[in-house]
């Protein structure tokens, strides 16, 4: 049986958001928040903004904010936070487990700004920023001491520092303008700050990327000791930079699909070897970094426990509904979509989104302790859902164990094998649903 092509889609979430849709009963939030637990929810907060949009990017974000974009922005966040946290009532307790800000770029807010920003997060929502994991996305660029200083006052226990790579052509041929000098100094200042966790992206797969320069990048990264570091492989999706002059040939795709697996094997035995643990196909802990939050402990399961996302671009998770925004890649939709967002006074209702049946909270359940290095525990998924994922998904794992996939081990935990990791966004797409698959090939990118 030959293998699917091992990069097919990187699933962070599902559904995926191309599969959400107007909702056309508009669910109030207070009545999809009344029955759910809140005792552990996860807050994310989105910010739309980057100093510069990089050729592979594909998230809702605008380069720069004329006219007190940003100021506006909070306003409409700050209502956002207000109109939610009303809905999410006071009859249970309500309690925040971990806290982040992600974009965009975070850190594109000035320093009185991000103030505000964490003063939405608790004076509004509640979430005890100094008490809970708060992890933060960052440019180098706008990695600055003011900026950071805020961050770590305010609580901030990791920091994620997209960079890349350390090669300035590599950094050109990815649309991403930027110096290893200016990478190199926006992490003394990130470590002067004493953030407890530093993470750093990379990317491979960048075109005239070879082993002796990705080689070059992850000794950069050593070099800092980071405590995370995440290897992402680069996708070329419509309407980016690169997506304008891709070459779509099949030859192409299969000899990208090589080089990048080759590179992918070398990072991820480059970091083993150096006291990395891995704990997905992307991402790799130093074996000694200190757990996330004051307490050690981050006791969010993303399985089962609710999400609230306040922003444009931010996802809100219950357990019968996904919802968010109407999503958008092209600068000009963008441009209009930030602006009515500004304008908007009521945000007390669920406009668009996905509603998720049983057989779906079995699918992402099992996708996203799959997706873990550590695996699932077969008692947990026989205590929520009274059947067996053999029997649920029989035709899907049995491909799995043909292609190499599953691990040998203990009856008692379903894992992937190193080739398994490996192939992560090959094995995820295979578990999405036809009425998922559907969704997601009928929308039209804009």
């Amino acid at each position: 049986m030959s293998a699917p092509r091992p990069y097919q889609s990187y699933v962070y979430a599902y559904p995926h958001k191309t599969a959400y849709h107007p909702l056309d009963d508009r669910p109030a939030l207070e009545a999809l928040w009344e029955r759910e637990p809140k005792d552990a929810l996860s807050l994310y907060l989105h910010i739309p903004f980057c100093e510069v949009r990089c050729g592979f990017c594909n998230l809702f974000t605008r380069i720069g904010a004329p006219d007190e974009l940003t100021g506006r922005y909070l306003d409409a966040l700050d209502r956002q936070a207000t109109a939610v946290r009303d809905a999410l009532g006071d009859a249970a307790p309500v309690r925040f487990a971990n806290a982040a800000f992600g974009g965009g770029t975070p850190t594109f807010l000035e320093a009185a700004e991000l103030e505000r920003l964490c003063d939405i997060a608790e004076k509004r929502m509640g979430a005890d920023l100094s008490a809970i994991p708060l992890s933060v996305e960052a440019s180098p660029s706008t990695a600055t001491a003011d900026r950071l200083a805020v961050l770590a006052g305010r609580g901030a226990t990791r920091l994620s520092l997209g960079v890349q790579s350390f090669v300035d052509a590599e950094a050109r041929a990815a649309v991403r303008p930027q110096r290893r000098a200016d990478v190199e100094a926006a992490l003394g200042r990130i470590r002067d700050a004493r953030i407890p966790v530093l993470n750093i992206d990379l990317i491979y797969g960048i075109e005239g990327q070879t082993a002796a320069s990705w080689r070059l990048s992850l000794d950069a990264v050593l070099a800092w000791r980071p405590e995370e570091v995440y290897l992402y492989p680069l996708y070329i999706r419509p309407l980016t930079g690169l997506g304008r002059h891709a070459d779509s040939s099949a030859c192409a795709e299969r000899a990208w699909d090589e080089q990048r697996l080759r590179l992918y094997r070398q990072g991820r035995d480059h970091l083993l070897a150096h006291g990395y643990e891995q704990v997905s196909m992307r991402m790799f802990r130093r074996s000694d970094a200190p757990a996330q939050g004051p307490d050690g402990a981050d006791d969010y399961a993303c399985q089962t426990d609710g999400m609230i996302g306040l922003g444009y671009g931010a996802r809100s998770y219950t357990s019968a509904l996904h919802y968010s925004f109407d999503y958008a890649v092209d600068m000009r939709e963008i441009r209009t979509i930030i602006d009515d967002y500004t304008a908007t006074e009521d945000f007390t209702r669920a406009a668009h989104g996905r509603y998720v049946d049983e057989d779906e909270a079995r699918r992402r359940h099992l996708l996203q302790s799959l997706l873990q290095a550590e695996g699932m525990p077969l008692e947990d998924y026989r205590l929520r859902f009274g059947t067996d994922p053999y029997g649920d998904f029989a035709a899907e794992l049995d491909a799995f164990a043909a292609h190499g996939w599953l691990a040998d081990g203990p009856s008692g935990r379903l894992r992937l094998s190193p080739e398994g990791l490996a192939h992560s966004d090959a094995l995820g797409p295979a578990l999405f649903s036809p009425g998922v698959r559907a969704a997601m090939a009928a929308y039209e990118s804009r």
